[in-house]
């Protein structure tokens, strides 16, 4: 083997494995909180069951007379959220500011009294879908799990690489060989677990950057277009809906955050429109005409209400539905009670309706338990060859030094390997400006403090 090759060789080979140490911290978080969130309907029974649910007797109050009973026992509660019970056996939920913090508060939709409080930020699906989408650190830690998530592509394209058989027999490459003891077990396990785990878990990957501030925007900025007529007769703000969603939870589907705010007129108080008369002195709707809203336009129960924050604010019915052909949207000018906006999956584009259904799948919700064990099954898988590729280093490394293994004799053809890489680079721009950092960091530093040492063993 000439001594280009083997440096360029060594160079993917080095690649590969910094890229994997980054990499496998963020696949193991993102495999337990994921998990975790994957069961939010079975956790959240289990632990808040005294919260969530309610003994029916008789009709419900309506939304005002549940609200009522909030304020009357949290006068202070700035309420920005209500989330009606999804069946008869479910609690209400609004959402409101108090004591300076973000609060869930839960109330008997029978009896009206409040059933207890939760920190809307630090419970345990909030922590968990936190992390998972930026490390309880913003905008930084929504760029961080972005680059790892466009290098665990990289990883798993390049992985498969790796792995293709090129002549050897089953054992190793489609199942482990359990015989074995020592190094070679774990990289069986790597390997194996890796080829059967790469397609979900590309579809995890992919899924997932959909929701990323950086590239996930300008993906639906690009590919999820509405026809713009929508909004041709609607007020619009510059805001656009994506502000309703945060890291702690999900108000909206994917499919309209990059759509605009529409506002409400003030002037419309004013006007002697029937909803305004019916809505008493503030001018405004009240909370039932916009659960009636909701009903009269068959928006499936689970949705949520956002109310309007400002005085050209709007009522904001929403519903991220687990069957996302059940996806609802609606916008609703606060004091006159007219729908700017109802969107819909018919309105959806083919991108956006790929999305979406790829989202739901991705957190288990398509499709009930089946859908919840394949996920974990993939967590598992994911958690498994993390594991193997540490345990892989750490046993191959540089005696008494923590670099890069030795440089495997058989390694593949690399410049195909390697334009797949570049192909990623362009199609992920923080990959990409990341793989040129490493390639100038490894040919200023790395490649010529080991670079030969780890091309002997």
């Amino acid at each position: 083997m000439s001594e280009n090759r083997v440096s360029f060789y060594n160079l993917a080979w080095r690649w590969h494995f910094y890229a994997g140490l980054f990499v496998i911290p963020f696949m193991i978080m993102l495999s337990v909180t994921g998990s975790i969130y994957l069961f939010k309907p079975q956790l959240d029974d289990l632990l808040y069951s005294d919260l969530m649910r309610v003994a029916p007797e008789g009709r419900m109050l309506s939304a005002d007379q549940q609200l009522a009973g909030l304020m009357a026992a949290y006068p202070q509660a700035r309420v920005s959220q209500y989330l009606p019970p999804a069946d008869a056996s479910r609690s209400a939920q609004f959402v409101a500011n108090l004591d300076g913090r973000k609060q869930n508060l839960f109330v008997d939709p029978y009896r009206g009294r409040v059933l207890g409080v939760q920190d809307a930020e630090y419970n345990l699906q909030a922590v968990a879908r936190s992390l998972h989408g930026s490390l309880m650190l913003g905008t930084l830690g929504d760029r961080l799990i972005e680059l790892a998530a466009g290098w665990g592509i990289v990883l798993v394209v390049s992985g498969l690489y790796l792995w293709w058989p090129r002549g050897q027999a089953m054992r190793g490459v489609f199942w482990p060989r359990l015989g074995n003891r020592g190094r070679l077990f774990w990289r069986d396990l790597h390997a194996v677990t890796g080829f059967w785990g790469a397609s979900l878990l590309l579809f995890m990957l992919l899924t997932g950057m959909t929701w990323t501030g950086f590239w996930g925007e300008r993906f639906a900025d690009v590919w999820n277009r509405f026809p713009a007529a929508m909004w041709n007769e609607v007020p619009t703000s510059e805001v656009q809906a994506r502000s309703l969603n945060t890291a702690t939870g999900q108000t909206l589907a994917w499919a309209v955050e990059n759509t605009p705010m529409p506002v409400s007129d003030p002037h419309a108080a004013h006007r002697g429109h029937a909803a305004v008369e019916m809505a008493g002195s503030a001018g405004r709707l009240s909370l039932q005409q916009v659960v009636d809203t909701a009903r009269a336009r068959g928006v499936v129960p689970g949705y949520s209400i956002t109310l309007p924050a400002e005085a050209t604010g709007v009522f904001t019915i929403a519903v991220f539905a687990d069957d996302p052909r059940n996806d609802a949207t609606l916008h609703l000018d606060q004091y006159s009670g007219k729908v700017l906006a109802d969107v819909r999956w018919k309105d959806y584009g083919l991108v956006a309706r790929s999305v979406e259904t790829g989202v739901m799948l991705h957190e288990g919700r398509m499709f009930g338990l089946p859908n919840q064990l394949l996920m974990f099954g993939v967590c598992l898988l994911i958690l498994l060859s993390a594991v193997s590729g540490l345990v892989m280093w750490w046993k191959r490394r540089p005696q008494g030094r923590l670099g890069v293994p030795p440089l495997p004799h058989a390694l593949p053809l690399w410049k195909t390997a390697v334009g797949i890489m570049v192909a990623l680079g362009v199609a992920f721009p923080l990959v990409g400006a990341s793989l040129l950092l490493i390639w100038a960091l490894d040919w200023l530093v790395l490649s010529r403090l080991g670079g030969s040492r780890a091309v002997t063993g």
